[in-house]
């Protein structure tokens, strides 16, 4: 039996084998996997403030009109004069299984008077472990005794719960 050698023979297409191999390398390069591989990952809960939509109530809006800019409130306050709470959170974890950090913690407060219309607008975060006032750029003082946002967002800064007021 006779074996027959069969030569490849390499020169008869080399243009459209190098044509072919650049349009791999195209659409290789075209794929990469910076954004799958990053396992860090930010979480954000609650009302997200629009500056649009905060424009459109001023001092002076009625209940209506800030409840259908702003949308319905996390939560809200009867106590001496109404106020709707827009509350938003954002928290990052490095990866998948580590414990998500607070890096902002928002409120939105709509004040309201006696009839009903907006008296202030006030958006409280933390800033350098404080409470703090985005709007007016002010803060508590030492001596002044927190409010119960004042705890609310000074306990989760911390990790822990809010202190108890009534203890």
């Amino acid at each position: 039996m006779l074996l027959r050698y069969r030569g490849i023979k390499t020169g008869r297409r080399p243009a459209a084998a190098l044509a072919a191999a650049l349009g791999a390398a195209v659409v290789l390069a075209g794929c990469t996997a910076t954004d799958t591989l990053n396992p860090r990952e930010t979480l954000t809960q609650g009302y997200v403030i629009d500056p649009e939509a905060l424009e459109l109530v001023p001092v002076g809006s009625s209940r209506e009109q800030v409840l259908l800019a702003l949308g319905t409130p996390s939560t809200t306050a009867t106590f001496d004069n109404e106020v709707f709470y827009y509350i938003s959170q954002t928290r990052v974890r490095n990866a998948a299984f580590m414990r998500p950090r607070l890096v902002n913690q928002r409120v939105l407060a709509v004040y309201f008077g006696d009839e009903g219309r907006v008296t202030q607008i006030a958006d409280y975060g933390l800033k350098d472990g404080k409470v703090f006032d985005f709007i007016s750029r002010t803060t508590p003082t030492g001596g002044k005794d927190q409010s119960f946002l004042g705890q609310l967002l000074s306990g989760v800064a911390s990790g822990g719960l809010p202190s108890n007021p009534f203890q």
